[in-house]
């Protein structure tokens, strides 16, 4: 914690210098890798890379609206998805500065007979992803076209307390939109005013951030970018989606201009006591000790030696990640219009050539023989969830490997022996894909994540 704080308040008082000969060549290449290689990932982009306090690289590339041939800005708005988690967080935790709320609060105390089927369920819980709360994409609606209707939070929430509790509180970590739904839910219990309001009046007006807002797509926004989806090899415009069901999970919109007014007023103690921000920002521990990459809305990992720090947002028509690199006090956010399943490759490349030290850290990867690696080429069927899995070997002698669930698309295996590879491009948590050869022939794959699944060989 020491050690943090030292290079956190380092970071706020470093005074820009101007560009160094090196930066300004790490720039150019940002700037050529975005030009040549955008058309794979999406129709436009927005791009903010600043070092020490001074902002390198700020532009939009491609287009905005392709029917209107609009090029992007760096000044369009896009929407973040769950990086709204984090304006979440830390209203609550504004509530938490304020007295109006513990930490270790029951949920009850603010969300009136919600039934915690006998475990108490925190704030804290909510906050970490680990209250047990079954995703909200479970509710069974039984109205066609759910997506494209207004709910009112407590519907949602009356439909949400049916369902079981998916483990006990505090014993596991999964990502799910509930807990942060649950959460927009307290806010305006506890502060009296609507959730899109408190953000405006409590978070975005403090902190400078003019072009943030929650989604209304009947209000008129200059510089609101288009949002796509891609199929059949061609983009079309992203279906209409009520923000009443993403809420305090995902509904805002924003800049890669505010995304980094953000980061500075977190980091400068303008939104919470400093205290309160470094705690927000530290890994969170389970029950039993055991340390998980979630903080208080914001991932904090170390991988190859790299400390990072943020958060990436997925929702209809649009792709964004903001991320901090405490360590070489470099910040990136990169938004995307368009659904595209390799953004997290795009920003890597991006974040690659940003710091170099990265270069030196990469991945274990064992070479194989292409005799092993058609060997594991086929089709592989999960029976539990429907679900198919197709690997294919690509033109660089590595294997690739498609969901069907259109959740993973051409993602690259890395083999860390024989049998056992890693998708490195799967950053919030570690996943591998095992083999298992029986006689010659792989007849399975292990899918190991938070959770394992098997996949069995079809063709």
């Amino acid at each position: 914690m020491r050690l943090f704080l030292a290079i956190l308040l380092s970071a706020l008082f470093t005074v820009s210098s101007g560009q160094s000969k090196q930066d300004k060549e790490l720039v150019k290449e940002v700037d050529e890798l975005i030009s040549d290689n955008l058309k794979n990932y999406a129709p436009g982009c927005a791009l903010l890379v600043a070092k020490k306090g001074e902002v390198l690289l700020e532009k939009g590339y491609g287009i905005a609206n392709l029917e209107l041939n609009v090029p992007m800005k760096s000044e369009m708005i896009f929407r973040i998805g769950s990086i709204t988690k984090q304006f979440t967080a830390i209203a609550i935790l504004q509530l938490v500065d304020k007295g109006q709320i513990e930490l270790s609060d029951s949920i009850q105390k603010f969300i009136k007979g919600f039934h915690s089927k006998g475990k108490k369920i925190t704030i804290e819980n909510l906050l970490t992803h680990t209250s047990g709360v079954k995703p909200y994409e479970e509710i069974d609606v039984k109205i066609p076209n759910a997506m494209r209707i207004e709910f009112s939070p407590k519907t949602v929430i009356d439909s949400l307390d049916k369902l079981s509790l998916e483990f006990e509180p505090n014993t596991k970590y999964n990502y799910c939109n509930s807990n942060y739904f649950l959460l927009g839910y307290i806010i305006e219990q506890v502060s009296g005013k609507p959730y899109a309001q408190y953000l405006r009046e409590n978070i975005l007006t403090p902190a400078g951030l003019n072009s943030t807002f929650y989604e209304n797509t009947a209000e008129i926004r200059p510089n609101r970018a288009n949002g796509y989806s891609f199929s059949d090899g061609k983009y079309w415009n992203t279906d209409f989606i009520s923000m009443s069901l993403v809420y305090g999970a995902g509904a805002l919109r924003s800049t890669v201009s505010d995304l980094y007014k953000w980061h500075q007023a977190l980091y400068e103690g303008k939104l919470l006591k400093k205290e309160t921000f470094l705690k927000a920002i530290q890994p969170y521990k389970l029950a039993d000790g055991k340390q998980i990459d979630y903080c208080y809305g914001f991932f904090n990992k170390t991988e190859n030696g790299i400390n990072s720090i943020g958060h990436g947002g997925a929702i209809d028509g649009f792709r964004a990640i903001e991320m901090y690199y405490p360590n070489q006090d470099i910040f990136i956010t990169l938004m995307c219009n368009s659904e595209t399943d390799n953004f997290e490759r795009f920003f890597q490349s991006i974040s690659d050539i940003i710091l170099p030290e990265k270069k030196g850290n990469d991945l274990k990867e064992v070479k194989l023989s292409r005799e092993i690696l058609n060997s594991y080429v086929g089709t592989y069927k999960n029976d539990q969830y429907n679900q198919s899995m197709t690997i294919q070997m690509g033109g660089d002698g590595r294997l690739y490997c498609t969901l069907s669930n259109g959740t993973g698309t051409n993602m690259v295996l890395f083999a860390q022996d024989d049998t056992l590879f890693l998708l490195p491009e799967v950053k919030r948590i570690r996943t591998t894909l095992q083999f298992v050869v029986e006689n010659g022939r792989a007849t399975k794959i292990i899918w190991v994540q938070e959770n394992t699944g098997e996949f069995k060989r079809v063709d």
